[in-house]
């Protein structure tokens, strides 16, 4: 089962990758673009008999390793 981990800071922690990216791209005159975040997204392929069964091992998985959860908040789709 092909699971999608994305990966973003919390609101309030700075984003200096970010604020690169928007300094940026006005700099190269795209308008309208107030703020820019950078995350992460992680794919795995993992064997579940079910979503419910899928998102318990990858939450666990995202807790544990793949997000820093003082700093990172995370969501998980399932494919």
């Amino acid at each position: 089962m092909k699971v999608i981990v994305n990966v973003f800071l919390k609101e309030g922690v700075l984003d200096p990758q970010g604020k690169a990216a928007h300094h940026a791209l006005t700099s190269l005159g795209f308008e309208g673009v107030n703020d820019v975040r950078i995350g992460k997204q992680i794919v795995l392929d993992i064997d579940a008999s079910d979503k419910a069964e899928a998102e318990a091992k990858v939450k666990e998985m995202s807790e544990t390793l793949l997000a820093n959860t003082v700093i990172e908040d995370y969501s998980i789709e399932i494919a």
